[in-house]
């Protein structure tokens, strides 16, 4: 994908998967799903609980991956990889009411923040500077493989 769209697909609300490598060594990266704030030509925003297994491992290896896909046809999948730039603590609270706007609708972000006000206070935000992309935009071979398939 050209820049400027790989950007703008990562900054659509996607639900990323975050990696990261296990500090306890010998095993696979920590793979988990997360909600995350992204604007072209910015920073990746992340949150988490303070005493989590992914803050212990970002902590440690001080940079993580994110992938986002869309999982219709044809398929396309972004994937960025950099340094922590920064860790605010605790959780930086415009940046965790965007997020639930971003994927909830208005009432249930809302009653989410509501719900969840004491993550105020347990929670902190990472932010990474994306260095290496990954992209795949499989339109073109749908496409011919469409066109394979109907002879055309």
């Amino acid at each position: 994908m050209p820049s400027d769209e790989r950007e703008r697909f990562l900054a659509d609300p996607r639900i990323g998967v975050l990696g990261v490598i296990d500090a306890r060594g010998g095993r696979a990266p920590l793979l988990v799903p997360v909600w995350y704030l992204y604007e072209p030509g910015g920073e990746v925003v992340i949150e988490t609980g303070r005493e989590s297994i992914k803050a212990q491992f970002l902590h440690a290896a001080g940079r993580f991956s994110l992938c986002a896909q869309d999982e219709s046809r044809p398929y396309r999948y972004v994937s960025v990889e950099g340094p922590v730039t920064s860790v605010t603590d605790p959780v930086d609270s415009a940046a965790r009411e965007a997020m639930a706007r971003r994927y909830l609708d208005p009432a249930e972000a809302d009653a989410y923040l509501a719900a969840t006000s004491a993550q105020l206070e347990e929670d902190v935000t990472f932010r990474m500077r994306p260095q290496h992309w990954r992209t795949a935009n499989f339109a073109a071979f749908a496409a011919d493989f469409a066109d394979q398939a109907t002879g055309g």
